[in-house]
């Protein structure tokens, strides 16, 4: 048997359906080209995507942080003018039961001059102390130091130098722990990224903790601090504090393993 143009039937019959194979591979082909252009934008949106919800979680991380430190600076800023407040009132009461006893003494045992000299010297030290700390009128130790310096003035008029001596001491120790807290903080080269808290805090630590030279885990140990350790705080940067030990060590600790004292 014969087909077209002399083949034989059979082989005409396989040329066709060979066409029907090529045709349906070329859609074949076709259709798997656009599935695998489709999934590979797919692939591309997907990617886009998670690296975008990659920095939207850093960041919301990063605001996390810094949410919870300022917590804690508002916290330990709270307790401190509460026990300062206290510390206060105790000293006053103390300055005046003391200035009490001294007018009941008809002679001082301390010398006008020896009265005169440390009175000179406490007013020198505010005055630097205000100097330092900018506005120093409002810082709650200047404040102190001021009234006491005003009332050991008063005693001294009074030819009472026992009690301008005392209070003069008072004032003096107001004086010296504002220079504390101002010292630290000149000797602390801040890196990027470091905030300084608006004053010191006074922290301790949660659970023993390492103290590092930098905010970073792979830093050197500097010391190992116990529970309960005092430090007081200077700064952050993202999860890490930059305390000052007892043992006037400088370093970084994590956040989580401080809370206000």
């Amino acid at each position: 048997m014969r087909g077209k143009k002399g083949y034989p039937g059979h082989l005409h019959l396989v040329l066709a359906v060979s066409a029907c194979l090529l045709t349906a591979c070329a859609t074949t082909g076709s259709q798997n080209g656009v599935s695998g252009t489709a999934l590979q934008k797919e692939n591309k949106a997907l990617k886009t995507a998670l690296a975008k919800a990659e920095v939207d979680r850093k960041e919301l991380k990063d605001s996390v942080s810094k949410m919870h430190m300022q917590m804690l600076e508002k916290d330990a800023q709270i307790k401190k003018l509460e026990d300062r407040q206290k510390t206060q009132q105790k000293v006053l009461d103390g300055a005046i039961q003391e200035v009490v006893r001294a007018k009941a003494k008809l002679a001082s045992l301390e010398s006008k001059a020896e009265a005169a000299s440390n009175m000179a010297e406490a007013e020198i030290a505010l005055r630097n102390l205000k100097l330092e700390l900018g506005a120093g009128e409002k810082d709650p130790d200047v404040i102190k130091a001021k009234q006491l310096m005003k009332m050991s003035a008063l005693e001294f008029e009074k030819e009472n130098y026992g009690g301008a001596l005392y209070l003069t001491s008072q004032a003096m120790s107001h004086i010296k722990a504002g220079q504390m807290r101002m010292r630290p903080l000149e000797k602390i080269p801040v890196i990027k990224g470091e905030i300084l808290f608006a004053e010191p805090l006074s922290l301790r630590v949660l659970k023993t903790s390492n103290l590092r030279e930098a905010p970073d885990l792979k830093s050197k140990v500097l010391a190992t601090l116990g529970k309960g350790a005092p430090v007081v705080g200077y700064s952050y940067k993202g999860e890490w504090v930059r305390v000052h030990s007892e043992q006037g060590i400088y370093g970084w600790i994590f956040q989580t393993l401080v809370g206000a004292r």
